[in-house]
């Protein structure tokens, strides 16, 4: 239930930084945990209760009084206001630890993962500027995003966090009459299929995974696979490769630069994959998994689980399906790796790519089995 416009501020020190980018401390006077916006850990604020909950409250900064040595003035004269970025606060070095903190704590408190093999996250090279593709709204003359605490369309002028071309294209924007509505605004023009939004970032994450792959694996099985991102990206590296994606659009751009071991399938994933899997040597098959934030279905799941590819990369954008999907996953897998990479600076968003091979034993004895 929303607090009554005259509660008294509180003083509260943050105990840490969930996951979301909220930073977590408690009332002495209850005991609950409250949710305050745009803090570190450490620090000392004063705060206003919001919304009051069950369990936990949510306040609204309005002080700092004790900042932290990790605190720095944003660049944005909108941050703190606009919904888009969450952690302009915070220095790009703290915000990597941050994260990657956030992913190993996830991955334990989620999918009870008690040995979590993390490796180093991997930094973006543009803090600001790195977005190629924005998504704006129109309404009354108004262009931008929305704020943070509630459904209200603020103007934007530029976004800091975006690419000069796409900043470019959103004043073009703003300088001619459009009617209402969402308007993608991106440096390769309108598409109609999910691409990368930090360039930089994707090209780090090809290299990243292609140096987890076995290099003796026959077949390339690229689930949710988009236009083809990581089936074109290894395509050298095997001698089929097999992309599953529902938008057509997508499917329709990866047939037209598919070269000849590729063969990209329009539909959901737990249709097709199970009949896919079955004519596969799955001793020699790496299945890439990059499902939307929901996570894989339990059915696909069920089907991977059954028939066990060797080797499994899962790229998420979603930690906590990610632990979800682990927890089944290492039943009959070994969990490799954990890398985060930072694909989106100054917001809480964190990609992860998990790698997961079937132990030596269980190999040979598909191998055998086939």
């Amino acid at each position: 239930m929303p607090a009554s416009n005259d509660a008294k501020p509180l003083s509260l020190t943050i105990q840490d930084i969930a996951f979301g980018g909220k930073g977590v401390a408690r009332n002495a006077a209850d005991g609950k945990v409250v949710f305050v916006p745009f803090v570190l850990t450490g620090e000392e604020v004063t705060v206003r209760i919001v919304k009051q909950k069950k369990n936990f409250a949510e306040a609204r900064l309005l002080a700092v009084e004790k900042p932290s040595l990790h605190r720095v003035r944003p660049p944005c004269p909108y941050f703190g206001e606009c919904g888009g970025c969450s952690y302009q606060h915070i220095a790009y070095a703290q915000q990597l630890e941050i994260k990657s903190r956030q992913v190993e704590q996830t991955l334990r408190r989620v999918g009870r993962l008690h040995d979590v093999p993390m490796r180093s996250i991997v930094p973006s090279p543009k803090d600001y500027g790195y977005r190629n593709r924005i998504r704006v709204h129109v309404a009354d003359s108004i262009v931008g995003f929305f704020r943070y605490d509630r459904h209200e369309l603020m103007d934007i002028d530029q976004c800091p966090i975006s690419s000069p071309t796409v900043n470019a294209e959103l004043q073009a924007l703003r300088d001619r009459p459009v009617r209402d509505g969402d308007y993608t605004l991106s440096e390769r023009g309108r598409g109609e299929f999910f691409v990368q939004t930090n360039s930089e970032v994707a090209r780090e994450m090809l290299e990243l995974v292609r140096g987890l792959i076995r290099q003796d694996r026959v077949t390339l099985v690229d689930a949710y696979c988009g236009a083809g991102f990581f089936a074109k990206g290894f395509a050298d590296l095997f001698e089929r490769v097999i992309g599953i994606e529902a938008n057509e659009f997508a499917v329709a751009h990866a047939r037209r630069t598919a070269g000849p071991q590729e063969e990209y399938l329009a539909g959901d994933v737990a249709t097709h994959l199970g009949e896919i899997i079955a004519q596969l040597d799955l001793p020699r098959t790496t299945l890439i998994l990059d499902p939307p934030a929901t996570g894989v279905e339990p059915r696909v799941l069920d089907f991977i689980l059954a028939s066990s590819p060797a080797e499994i990369v899962y790229v998420s954008c979603n930690p906590a399906t990610l632990a979800r999907d682990l927890a089944a996953l290492v039943r009959t897998y070994a969990l490799e790796s954990i890398t985060p990479l930072d694909m989106f600076p100054q917001t809480a968003e964190v990609e992860v790519i998990a790698h997961l091979r079937l132990p030596h034993g269980s190999i040979e004895q598909g191998a055998e089995a086939g």
